[in-house]
């Protein structure tokens, strides 16, 4: 540990975020960094506990608890806090591939099982992460290291989200030669269109991608595998193929007034935002925009605070955010003990400018949509309606607002179907890809699946843990063992 009495001496400090009534006039990230003297105090408050539950990644009450990753947060936090940081980032590498998207979008499960935490304020370990990357890449640290060993074994990666990037970067670090399709434009799946500027600036994933093609990755835009590049084509020329794809069929609106124009699934709002946003058209307004609209965001979790949060950067005249889920009391308290952090209700960053915009939390609890109203098939109110916890509607409760856009963030069905169909490979009730138990490899032989396709909806640093166990699985397969 770095300082014995660390986490009496020092308070808990946070990078510095930008006013929210200022920030939401651009899309750039709104944190600022510690100096480098605070940022080593901060890793000084780890403390010697027993049992670092940080890195845990234990199941518990049906919740994960610490780090699916089982970072090496302890060994790092004293490195980081003696200066040594070329040995802290080794430390830090060994277990996550890309500390600088988990360090911008983990929720931090570390820090609510910090055994600080408990009766007091957890060691800041996600912003430690993250300036021990961002520190490293100053430095010139972060640098190509392809393999000095190729194993003549080619393997094809289908998605390029945190679970197939992860994949891929594990693979080729082992020998192999791996080519990952991607059928947007752009690699990097839901980090690259799925989570907004301000949350994760598109240069930073730009960044790593470099970084893995000058390792030999080799990316393929543009390609739809089962659609426009057939399945058979890469078991002809692939040794295994391992599915990336997702969970990207979304949970839809069963309301009267659902055809109506002005009603989108908030991933492809937020895509067509960022896209816009990266080709420099943010001012043509070809994309969804919230731009003097009233809007509702129906779903109440990260998703729609991103939504909430880029709707006031369109400029939109209101914003509400209808959750289905009772209000849980802010704080630890007897509904939310310590470490679930699940069970925490937080206030995000979109409705911390929400409610400096319009002085109000945007947030509507145990309410959902009754029906959708228009004009000329365009829609122009939303009725809602209370409901009881069960989900029942309470009669009486009934309130119509307006609402020119409204977008659906109620969360993903599993994976779309054509990928497994065209490779032959089943999916379960919830729609994941079936494979043996507590591993990766489909039924079909050198057919392999991880992150969301496989687990469902989740985190990205669970896809992260899932396209590093896909490798290692793919690589035994491949070479009769594994090293990974």
């Amino acid at each position: 540990m770095g300082k014995p009495t660390g986490f009496l001496d020092y308070p808990q400090r946070r990078n510095t975020a930008e006013d929210p009534r200022t920030r939401t006039g651009h899309y750039r990230e709104f944190h600022l960094p510690l100096s480098a003297e605070e940022r080593r105090r901060q890793a000084g408050r780890c403390m010697e506990c027993g049992v670092p539950f940080c890195q845990s990644g234990a199941a518990i009450g049906g919740m994960t608890s610490g780090c699916p990753l089982h970072n090496l947060t302890p060994e790092w936090n004293d490195l980081l806090y003696h200066g040594s940081l070329r040995h802290a980032l080794s430390r830090l590498l060994k277990t996550n591939n890309f500390p600088e998207f988990t360090g911008r979008v983990c929720p931090a499960l570390c820090e609510a099982a910090c055994t600080c935490s408990l009766h007091g304020d957890a060691v800041t370990v996600r912003e430690n992460e993250l300036g021990i990357i961002e520190d490293a890449w100053a430095a010139g640290l972060v640098r190509p290291d392809p393999p000095s060993v190729s194993t003549g074994k080619k393997v094809a990666v289908v998605g390029s989200g945190p679970a197939g990037l992860a994949c891929a970067d594990q693979l080729r670090s082992r020998g192999h030669a791996v080519t990952v399709f991607e059928r947007e434009d752009r690699p990097g799946g839901l980090l690259m269109y799925g989570i907004p500027n301000m949350k994760l600036e598109k240069s930073v994933v730009a960044r790593r991608i470099a970084l893995m093609e000058q390792e030999g990755v080799v990316f393929r835009c543009g390609c739809d595998v089962g659609r426009t590049v057939t399945a058979s084509s890469l078991r002809e020329e692939f040794d295994a193929v391992v599915l990336c794809c997702g969970a990207s069929r979304p949970r839809d609106l069963d309301v009267p007034g659902r055809e109506l124009a002005g009603v989108f699934f908030a991933v492809d709002f937020l895509k067509e935002t960022t896209r816009a946003l990266l080709n420099g058209a943010l001012d043509t307004e070809t994309y969804p925009s919230a731009r003097g609209k009233h809007v509702v965001v129906v779903g109440g979790g990260d998703t729609g605070n991103d939504c909430v949060a880029t709707c006031l950067r369109h400029g939109c005249a209101g914003v509400l955010q209808l959750e289905l889920a009772p209000r849980l009391p802010d704080g630890r308290t007897a509904e939310n003990p310590w470490p679930q952090w699940p069970r925490v209700c937080k206030t995000d960053y979109g409705q911390e400018e929400a409610i400096a915009r319009f002085g109000a939390d945007p947030r509507r609890y145990q309410t959902t949509v009754a029906e959708l109203l228009g004009d000329g098939g365009t829609l122009r109110a939303v009725r809602t309606v209370n409901v009881a916890s069960d989900g029942t509607p309470i009669p009486g409760t009934e309130e119509t607002l307006p609402c020119e856009l409204l977008l659906i963030a109620a969360g993903f069905l599993g994976a779309e179907s054509y990928v497994p169909d065209a490779f032959g490979v089943s999916l379960d009730a919830r729609r994941r890809v079936e494979t043996g138990a507590a591993g990766y490899a489909s039924a079909v032989p050198g057919v392999f699946a991880a992150g969301d396709m496989r687990r469902g909806q989740s985190l990205v640093v669970w896809a992260i843990q899932e396209g590093r166990a896909a490798a290692a699985c793919v690589d035994e397969y491949l070479m009769g063992y594994t090293n990974l």
